[in-house]
């Protein structure tokens, strides 16, 4: 999750800034951004809609808030039962322990696997908030010029963003190699506007999808025997697996805990609505994605642009996006968009000519998820049928015109 939102940070600390004019809407939500009070600039701009409705502006503003508030909530419920910080993590030195976000939680309270998938719900219900305040913004002259290294979030849940919670610093912290300056932070001014109320509203649904997905399945017998492995202080039939020596990372323990992490990857459906529900959310992040290009290639104007079509130039130096990128893009969103409707099938290595998987069918008739066979492909076979299969063409067409980076570009295209 924190790889997405720094990814924006990521692409660029070395664009020019121009000078943007303020309203009260802008002047309230920097203020808040770079204080690290999200609670309080979402009730602020709630007032605000409450004398003016219809005022797009605070609207947009709302949304990109509580967006906000739900990565920070989840980033506050993370830390307070001490995610990624346990001996086993710490074991792994620079390789793991060192790039994390999060602050450290000196007194971690004990998670059980309600309380886990209580992390997920919550991330859910506040991206639902946020998608359906994004939903209602209707004008296209909308415009939210933001100082995006500037903005601190609350990870520990003390009240207020510090210098440590900065994006910027989060970014350097876990990006070891880069060299970034709090004067490049200032600098770095991103304009979102309309075409990017729908982005964000793609993303909104990408994640509540992939959470979804996830609540739909029972894993209490994976996270009670290796959630120590994630988590400082499990509730647990097994208190004896933390280790709280500081051996090598890769220990005979270390060793047979991933083995049996692997093993346990072997989830009965819980909620099968949950896998419906995720559907639904993918369907509209095509839709929304594809939307948004409609009104980005509509854009006359070249102002910090974040997304910027062939015309424009975009505060990422050095990135062009032609026309080639984006029909090639296109393509890709329809082609997602029959997959997910089950018009097209994916590929399966074991399959014979013309027949692929319904991903459709994975979600509509949801099943056991287990790793190891779905690997070996038998429980694959309930969604094997004859069928038109994606053309590879598409994809070596993406690769090709994207340079051999389309998953970067898909992360920052939506």
């Amino acid at each position: 999750m924190f790889r997405i939102v720094t990814t924006l940070l990521a692409l660029s600390l070395l664009s020019p800034t121009i000078v943007l004019a303020d309203t009260a809407v802008v002047s309230l939500l920097e203020r808040h951004l770079q204080a690290g009070t999200l609670p309080t600039c979402e009730r602020e701009l709630a007032e605000l809609l409450k004398k003016n409705p219809k005022d797009p502006q605070a609207r947009y503003g709302l949304g990109t808030i509580q967006f906000l508030h739900a990565v920070e909530g989840l980033a506050q419920d993370l830390h307070r039962y001490g995610f990624m910080q346990t001996s086993w993590i710490a074991r792994g030195g620079p390789l793991i322990g060192d790039q994390l976000p999060l602050p450290p939680n000196p007194k971690p309270e004990q998670i059980d696997y309600l309380k886990s998938r209580k992390i997920y719900q919550d991330f859910v219900t506040r991206l639902e908030q946020a998608e359906a305040t994004l939903a209602l913004v209707d004008s296209p002259d909308v415009k939210l010029p933001v100082h995006f290294g500037l903005i601190r979030l609350d990870l520990n849940g003390d009240g207020s963003g510090t210098d440590d919670e900065s994006l910027w610093k989060i970014y350097e912290r876990m990006n070891r190699g880069a060299r970034v300056q709090e004067a490049q932070a200032k600098q770095f001014v991103i304009t979102f506007d309309a075409g990017d109320v729908l982005w964000l509203r793609g993303y909104c649904h990408l994640l509540m999808g992939l959470s979804e997905t996830l609540l739909a399945y029972d894993f209490q017998e994976l996270f009670e025997r290796c959630g120590h492995i994630l988590f400082a202080n499990v509730k647990s039939p097994y208190p004896f697996l933390p280790i709280q020596g500081k051996e090598e990372f890769l220990s005979y323990d270390s060793i047979v805990d991933l083995i049996a992490m692997i093993h346990l990857i072997n989830f009965p459906v819980a909620e099968p609505k949950r896998m419906a529900s995720a559907l639904q959310h993918l369907e509209s992040m095509v839709d929304v994605s594809s939307k948004s290009w409609d009104l980005i290639l509509a854009e006359t104007d070249d102002d910090n642009e974040w997304i910027p079509n062939p015309k424009q130039t975009g505060v990422i130096p050095n990135v062009k996006v032609t026309d080639e990128m984006i029909a090639s893009w296109r393509h890709f969103l329809s082609e997602a968009r029959d997959i997910l409707q089950g018009k097209t099938l994916v590929p399966f290595w074991r399959a014979g000519a013309g027949q692929g998987v319904n991903m459709r069918k994975i979600f509509t008739e949801p099943r056991r998820f287990d790793l190891v066979l779905w690997l070996q492909g038998t429980d694959v076979a309930p969604f094997l049928q004859e069928g038109k299969v994606t053309d590879p063409e598409v994809w070596q067409r993406l690769n090709r015109v994207f340079g051999g980076e389309f998953i970067g570009f898909a992360f920052w295209f939506n």
